[in-house]
């Protein structure tokens, strides 16, 4: 790794409020999508006018925007797709990031001047490939995830320094190859090279094989049957270090329909990460709160994916569900005149032991003594989604703070 090399870290935005997570809580940059060519096909995402917008507050500050383009277009779509490109750079995003041979190509002629990083989906596994895209035009490669350190490092060094490596540090992993599935498709109808997945890799399973009497298939189950397709979630939060030595220019964390508390929690714990291990990086050592912090956002069990070669415990057995042990109760709005005025977002009472989370920092304790509403009347709980309140504090927390309870 050069010594002037500074990894990025990219957070996902499904929305802006997404986006206004990523951005207060540290990211480097965000990815997000379109109403069309994006792999989230989902009614959040962002028409042009809200591209705009989120465009112009990310700038605002500091913060590149990436937009998604990562689907295998059909004919029809491909039409469409110069106008799209076009509306979109005007935008100005700062990159497209695309999969599909077809969007680069056209993205060269329509766009020149806009940055392509190609796609995770193209299942880029080994320096020729990654030079070859780099000839083509692409300035980044989002590596698949399948990639030991060793992998990544051979490319690295193969290729020239002005392509750029991006690597998936955090977050939900594929149980197909760079994400190239076809289950969900064939299952419920929903493609998930087009954006629709249904995950039905996370669902129950009962393994049947009735003309193969001697061959076993050593599998968990319980009366819900088997979660042998179930990926546990990716976290490499304790090896920022040899991230960066591998190097990888982008550390990106998965997520885009993933809650703003997600999002917010996640880019803050790696912006620390990162941020402690270029103060030092000869003795990165990660302190402790932050790990944790990866753990106060609804996730699967963990583990560090291929990074480490093939995964020899990756999948969820015993269920396909989440570990939930925090809630999100308020977001900070300011703090004038020994109050802190809040916007609930789930119940709690008076009395309650929280945490606050601050913006690029760590949570502190903090005691909810006593709970007044718009009025300046005293409520023993706070019951209304989004109803505004005030408590009592002689501590200065910034606005976007958040405001947690242990479950």
């Amino acid at each position: 790794m050069a010594d002037t090399m500074i990894p990025e870290v990219l957070a996902p935005a499904g929305d802006r409020e997404r986006l206004n997570a990523a951005v207060l809580f540290g990211a480097d940059a965000v990815y997000l999508g379109g109403k069309e060519f994006g792999m989230r096909s989902s009614p959040m995402n962002f028409s042009l006018d809200e591209l705009k917008q989120a465009v112009e507050h990310a700038h605002k500050n500091g913060v590149r925007v990436y937009l998604t383009c990562n689907t295998v277009p059909t004919n029809e779509e491909m039409d469409r797709l110069p106008e799209y490109l076009r509306n979109a750079a005007a935008c100005g995003i700062d990159a497209l990031i695309v999969a599909d041979i077809g969007v680069m190509m056209t993205a060269k002629r329509v766009v020149p001047d806009l940055e392509l990083h190609m796609s995770t989906q193209v299942g880029i596994v080994n320096y020729v490939a990654a030079c070859e895209l780099h000839q083509m035009g692409a300035k980044r490669v989002v590596l698949a995830r399948e990639m030991s350190f060793d992998d990544i490092r051979r490319i690295r060094d193969k290729a020239p320094d002005s392509l750029e490596i991006e690597c998936f540090v955090h977050g939900a992993m594929c149980m197909s190859f760079s994400g190239r599935c076809l289950l969900s498709h064939y299952m419920v109808g929903r493609d998930a090279n087009r954006g629709e997945c249904a995950q039905p890799c996370r669902w129950g399973y009962h393994l049947m094989e009735e003309k193969r009497p001697n061959e076993f298939y050593p599998i968990y189950e319980d009366e819900r049957g088997s979660y042998i397709l179930n990926a546990k979630d990716l976290c490499m939060i304790e090896y920022i270090d040899k991230l960066a030595n591998a190097g990888i220019n982008s550390f990106k964390i998965e997520g885009r329909a993933k809650s703003a508390y997600y999002v917010a929690v996640v880019t803050n714990a790696y912006r620390n990460a990162v941020d402690s291990y270029l103060r030092d990086p000869a003795h990165f050592k990660l302190e402790p709160w932050i790990e944790e912090e990866t753990r106060k956002v609804s996730h699967r069990e963990y583990s560090t994916g291929f990074f480490f070669g093939r995964p020899e415990n990756g999948q969820c057995y015993k269920d396909g569900g989440y570990v939930r042990s925090y809630d999100v109760v308020a977001t900070v709005d300011e703090c004038r005149d020994g109050r802190m005025y809040i916007t609930q977002r789930n119940r709690f009472f008076a009395g309650d032991e929280l945490e606050i989370l601050v913006p690029e920092g760590g949570s502190t304790p903090f005691v909810a003594q006593q709970i007044f509403n718009q009025y300046g009347e005293p409520v023993e709980s706070a019951c209304h989604a989004m109803e505004k309140l005030s408590i009592p504090t002689d501590r200065q927390f910034p606005a976007g703070s958040i405001l947690r309870k242990l479950k």
